[in-house]
């Protein structure tokens, strides 16, 4: 016995499609991504939580306000949605995914002292409300808890990484720092600045998930390339921004980079 499937396009009305198709490009595709990982995301946000946990009173202050000031949690996300296509099935992702956040909330602190940035995620950045002294301390607190947290996950590998990964991202900040004011500063330069500060912590949050599901090399070198090219995408879109973004949008000023050299 046959019968027709009401799900096939051909069985379908057109009005009924240009609705469907209607209602499916109506969603962004960040959001789709942010969908499919919703559920694990809420997990790392439970050890992010749990984690922040001090008995000094300003540093769950500082650290609570930057944490829940926003943001998309790309580079935790990237290793939360990149273990799942690996097929892991296990928790060691979660950990790591909160760590990886850790780590860029750090450099966040760290990188509006020195650029002198008032504004993140379209509110005052922890150095505006809290000063320079806390907001660099609690940096250096995440940084130390991180390490501690990557202790538990009980993987030379993985530590490893991580060690690796903070150190290149230190240098690509000082990087930075020596090219302010040099309007001649190279195509080459730029990249391996934006490579180092960027790019390296995109690149380790995918080669992680492929280490901690047990790939082969092939897997986790393939995706650690395509963190790399997604990193770099990202901080050359964020550079261009800088130029002709909106500040509502972006949550922070325009033009900030430019003013600093």
């Amino acid at each position: 016995m046959t019968h027709s499937d009401p799900s096939t396009a051909e069985d379908l009305p057109a009005d009924a499609l240009r609705e469907g198709s209607e209602r499916t490009s109506s969603v962004s595709g960040i959001d789709q991504v942010l969908a499919l990982g919703a559920g694990q995301m809420a997990l790392v946000d439970d050890c992010i939580r749990e984690a922040l946990a001090s008995d000094v009173l300003l540093i769950n202050q500082v650290s609570n306000y930057i944490i829940a000031g926003g943001g998309k949690r790309l580079r935790p996300l990237l290793l939360v949605l990149c273990a799942r296509a690996c097929g892991y099935e296990g928790e060691r992702h979660i950990p790591l995914a909160a760590i990886v956040e850790f780590i860029h909330t750090a450099t966040l602190l760290h990188d509006d002292v020195v650029d002198e940035s008032d504004v993140r995620r379209g509110r005052r950045s922890a150095h505006a409300v809290f000063g320079n002294p806390a907001a660099v301390l609690v940096g250096d607190f995440l940084y130390s808890r991180s390490f501690q947290m990557m202790v538990t996950i009980d993987s030379m590998r993985v530590m490893d990484i991580l060690a690796a990964t903070t150190n290149t991202i230190a240098e690509g900040e000082v990087l930075q720092l020596l090219n302010l004011g040099d309007p001649e500063v190279s195509e080459a330069a730029y990249l391996s600045v934006i490579d180092n500060k960027t790019a390296k912590l995109f690149e380790a949050a995918c080669r992680l998930a492929a280490v901690v599901a047990g790939e082969e090399p092939r897997v986790e070198e393939a995706l650690a390339g395509y963190g790399t090219r997604l990193g770099r995408a990202f901080q050359l879109a964020d550079d261009l921004l800088d130029y002709d973004g909106d500040s509502g949008e972006l949550g922070k000023n325009v033009g900030d980079d430019l003013t600093e050299g």
